[in-house]
């Protein structure tokens, strides 16, 4: 999904510098990735023009990357299908199965619960420098202590 999607719209961005949804965006950004502020708040974030919802987007949009509460996510959904993205993206913590049916039903791909983030820097192995510290990583499970 990340390798096939270059136009994202991160509905719920804040231009605020320490919140989560404008870290990840920031990064995304940095990766080339394109960045479309969904907030009706502001008027610009990240040097780019906010708009006030999807459907207010003027260009195609592959992922919608959602920084909303879960009861928000609905309508979200709804709005992604209408404009063709390709994929509905639920960060860290939410999740909602009437918006994934809506979505999938639409053609969407949909993730749950993942940061965008954190996927892009794991599949590229970078994790350290997207601001996870990972120790060491194995696929086996730690042992109990005796």
């Amino acid at each position: 999904m990340l390798a096939r999607s270059r136009t994202i719209a991160v509905v719920g961005l804040s231009a605020n510098w320490y919140r989560p949804s404008h870290f990840a965006a920031k990064y995304m950004q940095d990766k080339g990735f394109s960045v479309i502020p969904v907030n009706p708040a502001y008027a610009e974030v990240l040097g780019e023009r906010c708009y006030p919802d999807l459907a207010a987007i003027p260009r195609p949009v592959d992922m919608v990357d959602c920084f909303r509460k879960p009861g928000d996510i609905v309508p979200i959904a709804r709005e992604a299908v209408a404009i063709g993205a390709k994929v509905l993206w639920m960060q860290l913590g939410i999740r909602n199965e009437e918006a994934a049916r809506i979505a999938l039903d639409g053609g969407l791909d949909v993730v749950m619960d993942r940061c965008v983030k954190i996927e892009h820097a794991r599949i590229l192995g970078g994790l350290n420098w997207a601001g996870v510290n990972t120790g060491v990583i194995s696929a086996k499970r730690p042992t109990a202590a005796a």
